[in-house]
């Protein structure tokens, strides 16, 4: 199976660099449509069997030309972004976010906001959510998810060391393609961007 994992296309809230957790249900803004169109025309001949969101409207419209064209997608809200408690819709230069996530890369991954999710918290659903997946067997997917979810999950499925995440880069419509073998996965391409380049 080959897994073909991108980050949604860029929101207001990207742009103004505000902290943008499963709280906040935000749209693209124009340059993340267009994002999202570019990605389309890039892959639209791609054969993804079923296109897979979560539950918040950022990744669903990221790819809503594709189910706008016949290709078969679900809504999988396991896979919403990390809840930022008390922080959501804050600025993310906030003192106390890098803290937190310093604190992650440290090992403390049970810390959270007030009112948040922790990864270890967060990583029990993302990996329901990646069940769903593989049970429906298909050859080759796409997932549309958030930045945190994104390193989280590969941090998981790759190191099975969630203090790995921030080595995974990501950007909007970033894709990471990930090959799943008898257990085993692996990654292909990372953060491809081409799309973005024409």
């Amino acid at each position: 199976m080959r897994l073909h994992i991108i980050r949604h296309a860029e929101t207001e809230y990207n742009k103004l660099g505000v902290i943008q957790g499963s709280e906040v249900d935000s749209e693209l803004n124009k340059i993340g449509l267009r994002q999202s169109e570019l990605f389309y025309e890039y892959y639209k001949n791609h054969n993804f069997k079923k296109i897979y969101v979560s539950g918040l409207m950022r990744t669903f419209q990221t790819v809503k030309k594709f189910t706008d064209n016949g290709f078969p997608y679900e809504k999988i809200s396991d896979f919403n972004e990390i809840s930022w408690g008390v922080n959501q819709g804050k600025n993310d230069d906030l003192a106390e976010y890098k803290m937190l996530t310093d604190s992650w890369k440290a090992g403390n991954l049970d810390n959270k906001f007030e009112n948040g999710e922790s990864p270890n918290e967060m990583v029990v659903r993302l990996m329901i959510g990646l069940e769903k997946i593989l049970n429906d067997n298909l050859d080759s997917v796409l997932l549309c998810i958030h930045g945190r979810a994104l390193r989280v999950l590969l941090s998981k499925i790759i190191d099975n060391d969630l203090t790995m995440m921030d080595k995974y880069v990501h950007s909007n419509t970033g894709m990471y393609i990930i090959e799943y073998n008898e257990g085993k996965y692996s990654i292909i391409k990372s953060n491809l961007r081409e799309h973005l380049e024409r």
